[in-house]
């Protein structure tokens, strides 16, 4: 355990960042799966509608500095190729 005050304050601080990232990077994830979800039920409109909320969530996540801007755009990249290649 540290000892002096500074080191007490930075175990604080990042706690506090990790607890935040990991709430952004699960947000992230429910809405990929979202995604995922309505492309394996073949539902097109519903895919879109959940790629949209997905984009957003995504680039929240890039803007936070959660994901680094290449990550963000590469999975946004993927979800919108999957939703366009429904039948």
């Amino acid at each position: 355990m540290a000892n002096i005050k500074s080191a007490k304050k930075r175990i604080l601080v990042n706690e506090t960042k990790a607890a935040r990232n990991k709430a952004i990077r699960s947000k992230v994830k429910t809405a990929i799966k979202k995604v995922d979800a309505a492309i394996a039920a073949g539902d097109k409109a519903a895919a879109q509608a959940a790629l949209l909320a997905a984009t957003s969530e995504i680039d929240k996540a890039c803007t936070k500095g959660v994901y680094h801007s290449n990550t963000a755009s590469r999975k946004v990249s993927r979800l919108s190729k999957a939703v366009n290649s429904i039948a």
